[in-house]
């Protein structure tokens, strides 16, 4: 089975997370989506609030379960039997950033990692973002897929 995992903190998870799930569907059997936990950042919203928004959100959708992980994503990956690692990148800086966790993901465990380019009308939509637009009081409706 050709599975993809797909990684992030998603707090909370956009509509350019969307669009990278929606592309990779057709490349995969199967993907996961980790909702990664990691004490040392503040999220708005916990991880199992995230993990049911996000299942929520694609229960019409056999391919894709959505799960919490708190260690390494290679460690993940491979108790998932992940054959890819999918990440959606941005920008150079993000390309740059994510080009160093894959080396050392493929060093440490050989799983490849797939990079799916931002749309560009996407590619401002971060989730910092949201959560700074949020925090000020803006609404964030239309950052976030429609039903999330």
């Amino acid at each position: 089975m050709n599975k993809g995992l797909f990684v992030g903190s998603f707090d909370p998870f956009t509509i350019g997370h969307d669009s990278i799930v929606r592309r990779a569907l057709p490349l995969f059997d199967h993907i996961i989506i980790g909702v990664g936990v990691n004490e040392r950042k503040k999220c708005m919203l916990s991880a199992e609030e995230r993990v049911r928004r996000i299942k929520r959100f694609y229960a019409d959708e056999p391919k894709i379960e959505v799960r919490a992980y708190s260690d390494l994503t290679i460690d993940f990956a491979r108790r998932e039997q992940a054959t890819y690692i999918i990440k959606g990148v941005r920008s150079v800086k993000d390309f740059e950033y994510e080009r160093e966790q894959v080396d050392v993901n493929r060093l440490l465990s050989g799983v490849e990692t797939i990079f799916l380019y931002a749309e560009p009308q996407l590619s401002s939509i971060s989730s910092s973002m949201v959560r700074e637009l949020q925090h000020f009081g803006r609404d964030i409706s239309e950052f976030l897929p429609k039903g999330y």
